[in-house]
């Protein structure tokens, strides 16, 4: 159950990076309001991709 869980920790924080950086680049799905917010959740998706990585990899 822990593998399954990193894995869809790694997806999520793939979803976030995607939507929250084409808001940032493109301003489409949240029409750009706030750039502070959008890269915030950028760094946010992108620590948590990392957090969910290193706990797979240290899954036997």
């Amino acid at each position: 159950m822990p593998k399954a869980l990193s894995i869809v920790g790694m997806g999520v924080s793939v979803l976030l990076l995607l939507v929250f950086a084409l808001d940032l680049l493109a301003a489409v799905p949240f029409g750009g309001v706030s750039m502070t917010m959008d890269i915030a959740f950028v760094v946010c998706s992108a620590v948590l991709g990392f957090l969910s990585y290193t706990t797979f990899a240290e899954q036997k």
